[in-house]
């Protein structure tokens, strides 16, 4: 019995899947396959029912699945010992997002944590905003980036490190061109222009519509906040974007302040509040609280 089949054993347990597990351990997928099934030569019994759309564990692998996790981890914690007396760090993390906005230098913090760390691997994944948080509160990810809402997810600590009031923009030929300001209200049933969901932008709008009893109807989304801007000057609808983007499109749109209430686009890095955390993951979440601007919860 080795190490590695008890490491695949795990993965395909909780991923339900030969196909992700191979993907998450960055294997091709038969040599996941032939290790299981070696396991299960050894052990005289199928660990996994196959025969189901999804893969769902045997009796005997539920048996199994729990000494498979504390060998591993015992054999995680006799290496984290020696690192630490040598004073190497190792490990694996995992940082998730929704995008990686250009205010803020991720490439840079990663690699400088790289620069730092070398022997500990990073990932850096794109996932929808639902998937970056769930997957930081079970610890399948060490540190996340969304737009964070008006309340913190259950379970996570957070650092607010992107936060910026928001406008409304239209055509210099738009009905509401003569306007110094608009509520919030006032934008129900129009076409939107926004950030996709999972930005700060988006989040802010999401909730101050619902605040104020109605679903925004955005149209058009661009992952760019100046793009936004050059399709509200096509009279293609109201753009909602920081107020720090209107400057790239001065003489080509006409700015609203936005209020009823003022909004804010926020972003945000989140870990887990509670529960373990490998010294990789520790390391990771404070270098970026260091290198990351921390504009509060306010």
């Amino acid at each position: 019995m080795e190490l590695r089949q008890l490491a695949y054993f795990v993965a395909v347990a909780e991923e339900a899947s030969f196909t992700r597990a191979a993907a998450s351990l960055h294997v091709a997928q038969p040599g996941v396959s032939a290790q299981i099934r070696q396991l299960e030569r050894e052990l005289g019994q199928p660990l996994f029912d196959r025969s189901a759309r999804a893969v769902r564990l045997t009796a005997a692998g539920e048996a199994v699945l729990p000494y498979a996790r504390a060998a591993l981890k015992a054999v995680a914690g006799a290496r984290q010992v020696v690192d630490e007396l040598t004073g190497l760090l190792r490990g694996h993390v995992v940082m998730g997002g929704v995008s990686l906005p250009s205010v803020l230098d991720v490439p840079g913090l990663l690699a400088d944590f790289h620069d730092a760390h070398p022997a500990v691997e990073i990932t850096l994944k794109e996932a929808d905003p639902e998937t970056v948080v769930r997957d930081v509160q079970t610890g399948r990810m060490d540190l996340g980036l969304f737009g964070l809402g008006p309340s913190v997810p259950p379970g996570l600590d957070v650092q607010i490190v992107v936060s910026r009031p928001l406008v409304a923009a239209v055509g210099l030929d738009h009905e509401l061109a003569g306007r110094s300001g608009i509520e919030l209200a006032d934008l129900e049933g129009r076409p939107l222009l926004c950030l996709p969901p999972g930005t700060g932008l988006r989040a802010a709008l999401e909730d101050g519509c619902a605040a104020a009893g109605f679903r925004p109807r955005v149209s058009l989304e661009a992952s760019e906040p100046l793009v936004l801007a050059r399709l509200a000057a096509r009279g293609l609808g109201v753009a909602v974007l920081p107020e720090s983007a209107v400057s790239g499109a001065e003489g080509l749109v006409h700015v609203m302040e936005l209020t009823g209430p003022r909004l804010r686009g926020r972003m945000a890095i989140a870990w887990r509040s509670e529960g373990e955390v490998s010294p990789a993951a520790r390391a990771l979440i404070d270098h970026a609280r260091r290198t990351l601007p921390d504009l509060g919860l306010d």
